[in-house]
C-alpha cells in the first residue's frame, strides 16, 4: 500500500463572487454558505458542472466557472450520492454547517478548469 489516501474527483460550478471567495482561501476551500443556502452541492461530473456554469451562472452573474478538486473518499462515504432531476445530474448534499469539515477533506488545491462568459 502506497499510503496515499483514496480521493474522489468532484466539480463545482461557481459564479464570480464565489470564485473570489475561493481565491481568498488560496484555492484551498469553499466559503461558508449564505443563510439561504442550507446545502453545499458539489457534483460528480464535469459535464453537469459545465451545464450549470454555462446555463445558470452566466445568466445570473455574467460569467460561470467550473472548479475541480479532490476529496477524501473516507469523508464522502458518510453521504449518499443524490440524483437531482436525472441520472446525469448526480451530486453530494453537504449540510452548510459541515462546510469546514468538507474543506478539511479536500486534498490539494481547487482548480478552475472551465470558464464561460
Amino acid at each position: 500500500m502506497s499510503g496515499t489516501p483514496e480521493t474522489v474527483t468532484l466539480w463545482r460550478p461557481v459564479g464570480p463572487k464565489e470564485l473570489a471567495l475561493i481565491e481568498a482561501t488560496g484555492m484551498a476551500g469553499f466559503p461558508p454558505r449564505l443563510p439561504e443556502q442550507p446545502i453545499f452541492y458539489p457534483v460528480l461530473t464535469e459535464d453537469y458542472a459545465v451545464k450549470i456554469a454555462r446555463d445558470w451562472n452566466v445568466k445570473a452573474s455574467g460569467s460561470g466557472f467550473v472548479t475541480r478538486f479532490e476529496v477524501l473518499k473516507s469523508y464522502l462515504d458518510q453521504y449518499e450520492v443524490q440524483e437531482a432531476g436525472g441520472r446525469a445530474h448526480l451530486e453530494y448534499w453537504i449540510p452548510a454547517e459541515e462546510i469546514d469539515a468538507f474543506n478539511a477533506a479536500i486534498v490539494g488545491k481547487i482548480e478552475v478548469v472551465r470558464q464561460f462568459r
